[in-house]
């Protein structure tokens, strides 16, 4: 019988530091992005420091804000992010 083990990554990325990264690279400031998308500026700020999750909501404000970006990208980062967190968690309770 084969078991596998599967490989998980040792750190869990936020999706903030994707954001603050698209918001550099596009000049764009916290407040003139939640500008666009209508959000407080803190709730920008939540994001990229990894304290506020992404929500479907907020990915579709996402994507109408930077139409380049699909909102399912910005969801595949936040569940990617989470699942990462479960599994790092899980493997160091076990150890």
């Amino acid at each position: 019988m084969v078991t596998k083990t599967a490989a998980y990554p040792d750190i869990a990325i936020p999706p903030g530091e994707y954001l603050a990264e698209e918001i550099k690279a596009r000049s764009l400031s916290q407040k003139e992005l939640a500008k666009r998308m209508g959000r407080p500026t803190n709730a920008i700020n939540e994001i990229i420091n990894g304290k506020k999750s992404i929500t479907a909501e907020t990915a579709l404000q996402l994507e109408e804000a930077m139409p380049e970006i699909p909102a399912r990208f910005w969801l595949n980062l936040e569940t990617d992010y989470q699942l990462t967190k479960m599994l790092i968690s899980r493997h160091s309770n076990r150890g």
